[in-house]
């Protein structure tokens, strides 16, 4: 049988780090994040005492982006665990490589199995999933575990498990404890309720759709090229579709892209005959579609200006 290769938690540290809330801000918007007060705090917080962040709000609010840009800021390796119906602790945090244990075994036919055994269960067979891979890593490391509501509640267990002491043990290797702890973000769409204990394990941020003066600076920032009038214009329409009753609002990604496409357009004005040809870059739904060129005014939404 193989020694337990056991890591002491003593010299744990956290993984990236933020000197100021301040400083959140300038690095995010160094990679093209523009982070809100309130992001920044939290993300602050969530780094200097070590705790995992919960992030939650309606698709395309950027709560994944959020992870991207605080592992390039930081030059942290992102490792991201996309939940989903039926992820499973195998999927999450590691199995073993069935197939070249099968194969191992069999050239060694004439062994006993105790000698076998002791050769199958090795590093050499192991797959890591995102939860492993991310604790064994030595350098900084931001761990996304996206939307994970999706999730079934078993799963959150496990979660309560490795985020409590950032360890792992694998019954053939020992115990496998992070030396430098991961900065762990989860998402949420809200599509079902998350555990107590997972909450109170977590800090958490509610990320909404951004004001206007906000995200007229992300487009600027994301396609500097589009006239900053028709800019202001884009941003107004989009607030208005997001007034309406749809199966689902514009999300900031799909501002982008409308605003990319009418610059490659060539659009000076937002004239109505170039939002209705446009419409289905930013709904996705044709009833979506057909409620906003029902319900869309979009003379008075530009008067209003």
């Amino acid at each position: 049988m193989p020694v337990p290769s056991t890591t002491t938690s003593s010299s744990t540290t956290v993984s990236p780090d933020f000197a100021s809330v301040d400083d959140v801000v300038s690095r995010l918007a160094a990679v093209g994040y523009l982070a809100s007060d309130a992001v920044a705090t939290t993300v602050f917080l969530a780094n200097r005492l070590g705790k995992p962040l919960l992030v939650e709000g309606p698709a395309g609010v950027g709560k994944t982006e959020l992870s991207r840009a605080v592992a390039e800021a930081t030059g942290s390796d992102l490792i991201r665990l996309q939940c989903y119906e039926g992820v499973d602790e195998a999927r999450a945090l590691y199995e073993w490589n069935h197939a070249k244990q099968l194969l191992r075994i069999t050239a060694g036919s004439d062994e006993s199995w105790e000698e076998a055994r002791s050769d199958i269960f090795t590093e050499e067979f192991l797959l890591p999933r995102p939860l492993l891979k991310a604790i064994r890593n030595e350098g900084p490391t931001v761990l996304l575990i996206d939307e994970t509501d999706k999730a079934d509640v078993e799963i959150e267990g496990l979660l309560l498990e490795v985020l409590g002491d950032f360890q792992v043990t694998v019954p053939e290797l020992g115990t496998i404890t992070a030396t430098r702890r991961p900065f762990v973000v989860l998402t949420s769409n809200a599509t079902r309720e998350l555990s107590e204990a997972l909450r109170r394990r977590c800090l958490f941020l509610h990320v909404d759709f951004p004001d206007a003066d906000l995200e007229e600076r992300i487009v600027r920032l994301k396609v500097p090229e589009l006239d900053a009038a028709l800019t202001s214009s884009v941003i107004r329409v989009i607030g208005a579709l997001r007034d309406l009753p749809l199966r689902k609002a514009p999300s900031v990604a799909e501002t982008i892209d409308w605003a990319r496409t009418l610059v490659a357009l060539g659009a000076t004005t937002l004239e109505a005959g170039v939002v209705d040809e446009s419409l289905g870059v930013i709904l996705k739904h044709q009833d979506d579609i057909a409620r906003a060129r029902a319900k869309l005014d979009l003379a008075q939404v530009l008067d209003e200006a």
